[in-house]
């Protein structure tokens, strides 16, 4: 591993993210593989989705954020969150009014969705770039935080590439489209990284901002979208799909994270 430790930060980064979206793609693979998804399975799908998408809100998103806001911590903090659910809002509110997908509500559902996977994904890359560029200027929490905070990301992926794909395959989309869009939700983890990396001396103010703007999207999503989608064909159905999405995300955050 010697090899790894002299390159530079950026470089680093580019690795680690490249590695989170492998996973990403990974986890949209099966989509090949599986057959139209039928409406019970789609919908506790969704709900699984929702529980991944609030646990990934509060353990990936807003705990990091309320950590790495030095004063007024939660005036950025809420400030960012309130930011990122009216942006939800606002591309609602756009896409009914350009009538995208005025069709097929499950369509704009998706894409929804899928806006809001993407730009959860940015901070994250952010914050792998951050960690390797911080450690390679010396100033980072150590080699074995930087690369575990990869490893914990990228594991955090692969439901979410299954997330952003299966549901677009169910909506009537191809498999290899689906695969495509699935695995394009985690490949903005690359840019992000190398940007984090090379801006770490200015961008640890704009992390909790960042973060937090991601958490408000995300629940902006999760009550607006998946949670009436999948609500709407059983309580129990859906309610197991969401505390077992919560679950499995909430070990791997604190597992990994």
């Amino acid at each position: 591993m010697e090899w790894f430790n002299n390159l530079y930060g950026w470089q680093q980064a580019l690795l680690a993210t490249t590695f989170t979206w492998a996973l990403t793609a990974l986890g949209a693979l099966p989509v090949f593989f599986c057959k139209n998804i039928g409406k019970n399975a789609f919908a506790l799908m969704m709900s699984t989705a929702a529980g991944i998408m609030l646990a990934s809100t509060f353990f990936s998103l807003l705990m990091p954020a309320l950590e790495t806001a030095q004063e007024f911590s939660y005036l950025i903090l809420t400030c960012g969150f309130v930011l990122g659910g009216i942006l939800i809002i606002v591309t609602d509110v756009v896409s009914g009014k350009l009538h995208l997908f005025a069709d097929n509500a499950k369509k704009r559902s998706c894409a929804v969705m899928c806006i809001a996977v993407t730009m959860h994904n940015i901070p994250e890359g952010l914050a792998i770039g951050v960690a390797f560029g911080a450690l390679a200027s010396g100033t980072g929490p150590g080699a074995v935080a930087a690369v575990m905070l990869a490893v914990g990301i990228g594991i955090q992926n692969f439901p979410e590439g299954m997330c952003v794909a299966f549901p677009l395959r169910a909506n009537g989309m191809s498999r290899a489209k689906s695969f495509f869009i699935g695995q394009l939700s985690g490949a903005v983890e690359i840019v992000a990284g190398v940007i984090g990396a090379l801006a770490v001396t200015f961008i640890s103010g704009i992390l909790p901002w960042a973060l937090s703007f991601s958490a408000g999207a995300m629940v902006a999503v999760v009550c607006s979208e998946l949670i009436p989608e999948s609500f709407s064909s059983g309580k129990v159905k859906a309610t197991v799909g969401v505390i077992f999405g919560f679950a499995v995300m909430m070990i791997l955050d604190v597992a990994f994270g």
